[in-house]
Formats: structure tokens, C-alpha cells, sequence
């Protein structure tokens, strides 16, 4: 994501609902919603993989939501297009 759409509130709007709309659409696999549940979840119940990384949980999730929209958009651009 270049730092123009980082900081835009439209692109983190998008990224936020987008994000709830993938996971539960029966049109996205298990699979594609396990790539962003698991890493998520497991960061935020065991942060103490990296004690010195000074990003926290929600920084970590964020990215990690704007990096499944992204992926989610280009492999369904049905659904990225419906809403």
C-alpha cells in the first residue's frame, strides 16, 4: 500500500468493511479466510513472539487487513464490485 492510501480515511473505510465482507461470504474459500484469522489471532494471543518490535496489536492487524483486502479484491473482483 504506498503512503498516500495508508493515510486515507476512504481507503481504511473500504478496508474495514471490506475486510468483514470476505469473511463471512460463503464465496470466499476456508482457506483465503484462514490467511488473515489465523496470523491475526495468533499475534494478538502471543505478542511475545517479537517482545522488541514496538508495533502492537492493532497495528499488526491493520496491515494485515489492508494486505487480505488487497489479495481478497484482485482474486474476487465480484465481490469487491457488488458491495
Amino acid at each position: 500500500m504506498k503512503l498516500r492510501k495508508l493515510l486515507s480515511l476512504k481507503q481504511w473505510s473500504h478496508i474495514f468493511r471490506s475486510t468483514w465482507q470476505y469473511i463471512i461470504s460463503p464465496a470466499v474459500s476456508i482457506g483465503d479466510k484462514l490467511l488473515f484469522t489465523i496470523p491475526a489471532l495468533l499475534y494478538w494471543v502471543l505478542p511475545d513472539i517479537m517482545p522488541f518490535v514496538p508495533i502492537d496489536d492493532i497495528g499488526i492487524t491493520m496491515l494485515l487487513m489492508g494486505w487480505f483486502v488487497s489479495r481478497m479484491d484482485r482474486k474476487y473482483p465480484a465481490l469487491g464490485r457488488a458491495r
